[in-house]
């Protein structure tokens, strides 16, 4: 009875993942109490379904009576959101750990100096990850319940003609490709954020150093578009992870999104004053590079098309992620 389960896709949907299963069960065999006391020994119609689910409610308030109180974040977020945290959070641990390490190799003297950064880190950067997320989803979870208001506001009187259909498989976006995404802005966002001097061509000789990508001198005035662009794509894929199917409004969000991305990765990638300018001859210099020869002359070529190969590379993936959305939705219409 595909009506029955939509109804109960529509109650179970809005339940924490530990208990859907257990609810799915109970309330099916609640339905299905409710239609043998109504239709006795007959065959059970479409009317009868549906004249059951009008008694039991709406799927929302139903839902909504499972739950019990109300949460900062729902309780149809938590598990996304505590998935989303420990990743935020491991990550960040991760990347200023290894920060740590780096500064003491490049500058063992000032291994004091480096410690004391270190802890200022770990009490700084972490809370504020935590609160980032947290941050992120509460917003989600008041623009899902500002949205379910209105439609109530909306709707005089539900019926079961209002239950969502089913999520198509074809729909569904894989949680491991969402996690990913996270992952891979986060990581670019503490490799500018934090360690956006370690970005370049590592020399090991007696000394280590590093020659870099980027002009330090204008370096922080594109760190805070930087933040904004990789700061945007998380919160797109953490409603990829909530979501977990592609939807017409999740392709408009993510179009854009990434069209804004775009936009401003021109403006930061084209502009010449980002990049080092005398990075070849700080490779030279190292001892990495001699001039006249012909690894001098690759790596000049490389250097001199870095910029616009880079934003090509970024660009193609931008617009993959909004044709992938556009086709799933497509296939499941």
């Amino acid at each position: 009875m595909e009506m029955m389960e939509r109804y109960i896709y529509a109650v179970t949907r809005k339940l924490p993942q530990s208990q859907r299963e257990d609810i799915g069960k109970e309330l099916r065999g609640l339905i299905e109490d409710l239609l043998e006391e109504r239709v006795l020994d007959g065959a059970v119609t479409e009317a009868d379904v549906e004249e059951v689910l009008l008694e039991l409610g709406d799927p929302q308030k139903l839902a909504e009576k499972y739950r019990g109180k109300k949460y900062f974040i729902g309780p149809e977020l938590y598990d996304p959101y505590m998935m989303v945290m420990k990743i935020t959070l491991v990550t960040v641990g991760i990347i200023i750990g290894a920060s740590f390490l780096i500064r003491i190799m490049l500058e063992p003297p000032s291994i004091l100096d480096s410690f004391i950064s270190f802890i200022i880190s770990i009490f700084t950067v972490m809370p504020a990850a935590f609160g980032w997320v947290t941050l992120t989803f509460a917003c989600i979870q008041l623009a899902g319940e500002k949205e379910i208001e209105k439609a109530v506001q909306q709707t005089k009187a539900w019926t079961p003609k209002d239950l969502p259909p089913i999520p198509d498989s074809k729909g569904r976006i894989k949680k491991g490709e969402a996690i990913t995404g996270i992952v891979f802005y986060l990581i670019l966002i503490a490799l500018f954020a934090f360690s956006g001097e370690y970005l370049g061509v590592w020399v090991f000789r007696e000394v280590m150093q590093v020659v870099p990508f980027f002009n330090e001198a204008h370096f922080g005035y594109s760190l805070l578009l930087i933040l904004l662009i990789f700061g945007s794509g998380i919160i797109k894929e953490c409603l990829k992870l909530v979501y977990g199917r592609w939807t017409v409004k999740l392709v408009i969000f993510t179009a854009v999104v990434n069209i804004a991305s775009i936009i401003g990765l021109l403006i930061i990638i084209v502009n010449p004053v980002l990049w080092n300018p005398d990075f070849m001859n700080q490779l030279t210099e190292a001892g990495v590079l001699q001039k006249g020869s012909g690894a001098y002359d690759v790596v000049g070529t490389i250097w001199e098309k870095i910029t616009f190969w880079t934003l090509i590379l970024f660009i193609l993936g931008l617009v993959w992620d909004i044709v992938d959305g556009s086709i799933k939705v497509w296939k499941k219409s």
